[in-house]
């Protein structure tokens, strides 16, 4: 099971925590969808599960050996070809001979990047870009696969291709965390759901237990909000 309990940060000189006592847990097997706006503490909360930042108090126990990480910024080289981008993240991963072969094969039929391997990445539309962002962070096949707001920008065909995608990346062993603001893509594609606002988690659980009988998380987090700012 991942688990966060009790994260807290703050950014230097920042006027109050990124994230205050943020707790939520999610098993093997499932999507747990960050849901909230710009400024929640989605992305600190992804940068600490990757390692990347450090908590101010709290911890996290995921007990995983390979970590994923698709960030929302675009993360390659645009001077480079795709099957240039994936050889080079590969090689930074350590990935070779039959191993490296075999990965690649599988992220490009997955990203279905087949026909643009020799695209300088600069060139490629904006779908496609997204679509190699994830596939270079699935090149080690992780077990813990961070998804930061993919779909950020794209149309709504790839839209529906990255959300698919997503979905189908499911194992029994795997953990997938995914950040959105948009509510109904987190409502179609997660099991478990954490919403975030101003650092704090109004509600965290499996979907259904978070709608409990509301038509829609945005009715959920309104409700939430609106109760909070009347306390």
């Amino acid at each position: 099971m991942l688990t966060v309990e009790n994260l807290s940060y703050r950014y230097p000189a920042a006027a109050s925590a990124a994230l205050d006592g943020v707790s939520m847990r999610a098993e093997r097997g499932s999507v747990l969808g960050l849901l909230g706006p710009n400024g929640a503490g989605k992305t600190t909360l992804i940068s600490i599960l990757a390692g990347l930042r450090r908590p101010a108090a709290g911890r996290v126990a995921a007990g995983h050996q390979e970590l994923g990480l698709v960030p929302q910024e675009l993360a390659f080289y645009p001077m480079l070809t795709v099957r240039e981008n994936l050889r080079f993240f590969a090689g930074v991963q350590d990935l070779g001979g039959a191993r490296l072969r075999e990965r690649l094969e599988a992220v490009v039929a997955f990203a279905r990047l087949d026909g643009a391997l020799g695209q300088r990445a600069a060139e490629l539309s904006g779908g496609l870009k997204r679509r190699l962002n994830l596939a270079i962070g699935l090149l080690t096949d992780p077990d813990l696969v961070l998804l930061d707001e993919p779909t950020v920008g794209v149309d709504p065909q790839s839209r529906a291709f990255l959300l698919e995608s997503i979905g189908a990346m499911r194992a029994p062993a795997r953990h997938i965390v995914y950040t959105s603001h948009y509510m109904e893509e987190v409502q179609a594609i997660c099991d478990h759901v954490a919403i975030l606002d101003a650092g704090r988690v109004l509600a965290a659980g499996p979907l259904a237990t978070v709608l409990a009988g509301a038509a829609s998380l945005e009715q959920v987090f309104l409700n939430l909000t609106n109760r909070r700012l009347r306390e």
